[in-house]
């Protein structure tokens, strides 16, 4: 019964179209990684599609460019040891047997080849269902603490008004409050990521959650976009353009549920090229999302 509420949760989404799903909530961005290399024939079909990705307000689209295909004739000019270690840890906690390139990870929940796009689209549509799901229980559990909250109000009038004649309590005459609905296991906490600048620091609130894991929050800079000719390798030839391009990442904090406030100097950014930053909360460092946000062209060098 739960698969056939999701499929038909999944429709529902799909239907709605690329923004449907953020209409009448506050579902977050969901975040979106491609790991892909300039040494990859199979790549630039992804590249491109994550270029449209990026386009979209409700996702957060990464290029992640790995160094393992660097034998293959063409050094990658993007890549980074880092990216390719997330992409290792990843298959890691997976149970994959190993990495490969194009590959999307939706969210952290499910990995898909990054140029099937009819397979990448029902990816994000599932997540985007899943959080629509993990919003209407937030939603659901505040609707049952309030009438809880004003049956004990009514109560309390109730008592001070009764006569001595009441043939009942006045408790008697209340509904009984509701129950809260208890969290699916299948949900993720939904955890609220604010970002903002002063001339010397980047400043992160990450809202409290109940209930969630110990998590890791990751700091991304971002090039928005970068154009690159490939002189030699199987994309001898070829110029590709690559977006939110991951420059730089590093885990910044630990995250256990309550409201965490995170100071980064400018300082320690100046040495990175980047026109954005990305903000990930992820259950183990490789799990599941459960908060991001994004920054786009910020300035992060403080005025003289």
């Amino acid at each position: 019964m739960r698969s056939l509420r999701l499929v038909l949760s999944v429709a529902a989404v799909l239907a709605l179209g690329p923004h449907g799903a953020e209409a009448g909530s506050a579902q977050r961005p969901i975040v979106v990684e491609l790991y892909t290399s300039q040494g990859c024939s199979s790549c630039p079909p992804a590249d491109a599609l994550l270029g449209r990705l990026a386009q979209r307000p409700n996702l957060i689209a990464l290029s992640l460019p790995i160094t393992y295909w660097d034998m293959l004739g063409w050094k990658d000019t993007l890549a980074s040891d880092a990216n390719t270690r997330r992409q290792k840890a990843y298959a890691a906690a997976m149970g994959h047997g190993g990495v490969y390139t194009p590959q999307i990870i939706v969210d952290g929940v499910i990995d898909v080849v990054g140029s099937r796009v009819a397979n990448v689209d029902a990816a994000i549509a599932m997540r985007q269902a899943q959080l629509a799901e993990a919003q209407a229980m937030v939603v659901a559990r505040g609707d049952a603490a309030r009438y809880a909250a004003e049956a004990v109000r009514a109560q309390a009038v109730a008592a001070d008004a009764a006569q001595p004649v009441a043939a009942r309590s006045a408790s008697a005459l209340l509904p009984a409050p509701l129950p809260q609905p208890p969290a699916s296991p299948h949900t993720d906490p939904l955890v609220s990521v604010a970002m903002r600048q002063t001339l010397q620091d980047l400043l992160i609130d990450i809202g409290a959650a109940p209930g969630a894991r110990d998590a890791t929050v990751w700091l991304f800079h971002l090039r928005s976009q970068v154009s690159v000719k490939i002189p030699s390798g199987e994309n001898e030839g070829h110029t590709i353009v690559y977006h939110n391009v991951v420059g730089g990442l590093r885990a910044i904090g630990t995250y256990k549920g309550r409201a965490l406030a995170i100071t980064v100097p400018r300082a320690a950014m100046a040495n990175l090229p980047h026109d954005g930053i990305a903000v990930v909360v992820q259950q183990g460092g490789y799990g599941h999302v459960i908060g991001a946000a994004y920054i786009s062209r910020p300035d992060y060098y403080a005025s003289q």
